[in-house]
């Protein structure tokens, strides 16, 4: 599943460096599945929603970070553990329940984004 910050975050901005997917943005600001991916085109979202790669979206947040659910693989392919929880200070990176995945379906996500 999907890794989520809770209204727990301070800001401190530390665990946006250490997504592979960058799929974690700063309150406020819009985001794209094409950020920080190989992605080109049309992209299938996990509720079956086909937009184009580079189209922008809404922040999920405004007040802190946040993590979008279509492009967090919970470091599957890249890392042990979810590198946003191992840095947070205040342990506000938690799974999400809304976003159950197995590992197979992480790691083929990961590949849809990293050619």
């Amino acid at each position: 599943m999907a890794i989520k910050i809770t209204e727990e975050c301070i800001n401190c901005g530390a665990c946006e460096p250490e997504c592979p997917n960058n799929a974690i943005y700063e309150g406020g600001v819009e985001w794209a599945i094409s950020d920080g991916t190989t992605i080109k085109g049309p992209f299938t979202l996990m509720d079956g929603t086909v937009v184009d790669s580079d189209q922008r979206f809404e922040p999920i947040s405004v007040d802190t970070y946040f993590i979008v659910p279509n492009k967090c693989t919970e470091c599957q392919g890249f890392h042990e553990e979810p590198q946003c929880a191992s840095v947070c200070p205040v342990d506000c990176c938690v799974p999400d329940e809304m976003y159950k995945e197995t590992v197979e379906e992480l790691l083929a996500k990961k590949d849809r984004m990293h050619i």
